[in-house]
């Protein structure tokens, strides 16, 4: 029986609106991790875990040469961050052995012939007992670092103060919000579903939360529920929801821009209209990617200290698992919908 590798392919650019699971396709091609010929550089990597992300629709616009991610090829795998075991190592690969737990960019795939170090940077994953490993993707991986150098580099919160997030229950925005109150501050979040309202308030200790769907004004939703101002904005969303946050804002306030769902897949982009409150209020509105903090020294620290918080109970963790290589268009697409609670993960294996 011949040998095959499943990959997910980037069929079609779906352009401005909504990607749907069409503009991917599963594909079989003929495979055998026993002959593969690895280049110098190159691992092979039996995948265990792969991460859908919101970023990756922009990686969808082939036309968008100019973004801080390539976009994908169409006729080609999708590529993530990933999760999988060495099963072959070619030469000139050093520090990296079979067996070993890697983290990096890999294919949508079974099987991924990954160069060790960039584009694909795999980073060896010493697994501890009690973590889960897709939580490597997750609250310990990008989307947990994204979080604790947005608020702590760009949000700078102070004991007392008030800090809003929104899409508080997705994967940065639920670590966002636990960190801010580890560091003294009253937390605000927003969700899409009265289910994740409760996990805000009953679970990950947030002092206040409500279902953006079900208010009819979120300018006063937010003023009710920040008397006193918000200080620091973590921004997740942008648009209507942005327009909303700043007209609440309190002087010298910043806003870690870390992403604007809403505008990912909408025909036209939704234009904010009170600006002018960033020149008044004397606000920092500041975009940020995550890789700008990636030195050892600053990665080491967030290993560090997300691990104690972790340990100590003062940061709880959500995910939401696929299972199946087939699941991973439908999840990613569910993931920009807002189904997910917590991190979304395609398990491969």
């Amino acid at each position: 029986m011949p040998k095959t590798n499943t990959q997910v392919i980037f069929k079609e650019d779906p352009g401005k609106g909504w990607v749907e699971p069409k503009h991917m396709e599963l594909r079989k091609v003929d495979f055998d991790p026993d002959t593969v010929t690895l280049k110098e550089g190159e691992v092979l990597i039996k995948v265990r875990y792969i991460s859908v992300d919101p970023y990756m629709r922009g990686r969808m616009d082939t036309s968008n040469k100019k973004s801080y991610s390539q976009p994908f090829e169409i006729g080609k795998p999708m590529t993530a961050g990933g999760i999988g075991e060495v099963y072959n190592v070619g030469p000139g690969v050093k520090d990296i052995k079979k067996g070993d737990i890697v983290s990096g960019m890999v294919e949508w795939a079974e099987w991924s012939v990954c160069k060790a170090a960039f584009p694909s940077s795999l980073q060896k994953i010493t697994v501890q007992e009690g973590i889960p490993l897709s939580w490597y993707l997750g609250i310990l991986g990008m989307p947990g670092m994204t979080a604790y150098a947005g608020l702590l580099k760009i949000g700078e919160p102070k004991a007392g103060e008030t800090v809003y997030v929104s899409a508080a229950s997705g994967a940065v925005g639920l670590v966002v919000g636990q960190i801010a109150k580890a560091k003294g501050c009253r937390v605000v979040g927003s969700a899409g579903t009265d289910e994740k309202v409760k996990v805000l308030l009953e679970e990950a200790g947030f002092d206040a939360a409500f279902n953006y769907k079900t208010v009819d004004n979120l300018e006063k939703k937010l003023a009710e529920l920040c008397p006193d101002g918000i200080d620091v904005n973590f921004e997740n969303v942008g648009g209507e929801m942005l327009e909303a946050v700043l007209a609440n804002m309190n002087y010298h306030g910043r806003v870690p821009l870390c992403g604007m769902v809403s505008q990912y897949n909408a025909k036209e982009p939704y234009g904010v209209k009170n600006l002018m409150v960033c020149v008044a209020r004397r606000l920092l509105l500041k975009g940020f990617i995550v890789s700008d903090y990636y030195s050892p020294e600053f990665m080491a620290e967030f290993a560090q200290q997300m691990k104690q918080w972790i340990q100590e109970g003062k940061i709880i963790y959500k995910e939401t698992v696929a299972e199946g290589l087939e699941k991973a268009p439908e999840a990613f697409v569910n993931m920009l919908k807002g189904h997910n609670t917590g991190k979304q993960v395609v398990k491969v294996a």
